[in-house]
């Protein structure tokens, strides 16, 4: 499995930007800010995704198979969805558009306007 799919979601997205992270990995942002970023392998193919979710959903969501606390970014209430993970397409789609509206939300009301019309 892959998270290809995930990628093309992240890409079209109001605003989204898309650039390369800590040499290796692909991020989407809105406004600079961060909301997705996948881990690529040698062929460019995402092999995980990691994203900010609601404070509230943390420890809902790190109790599901496969999703585990984002390395480095979970006091930021983010997660790492692996490959085989128990959410479901539809739930991960959605959670990837959460977190893009998590992040749209806390930039300037001008920013969201000009990002998001």
């Amino acid at each position: 499995m892959n998270f290809d799919p995930q990628r093309q979601i992240a890409a079209a997205l109001p605003g989204a930007t898309e650039d390369i992270k800590w040499g290796a990995d692909l991020g989407y942002s809105v406004g600079a800010k961060m909301f997705c970023v996948f881990l690529l392998d040698a062929k460019k193919h995402a092999q995980s995704c990691s994203f900010k979710i609601d404070d509230d959903r943390f420890l809902e969501l790190t109790g599901v198979p496969g999703v585990i606390p984002a390395p480095y970014r979970a006091r930021a209430k983010r997660v790492q969805v692996k490959a085989g993970h128990g959410l479901g397409t539809p739930a991960l789609n959605d959670l990837i558009r959460r977190s893009h509206a998590l992040v749209l939300l806390r930039l300037t009301k001008k920013l969201q306007r000009e990002l998001n019309p």
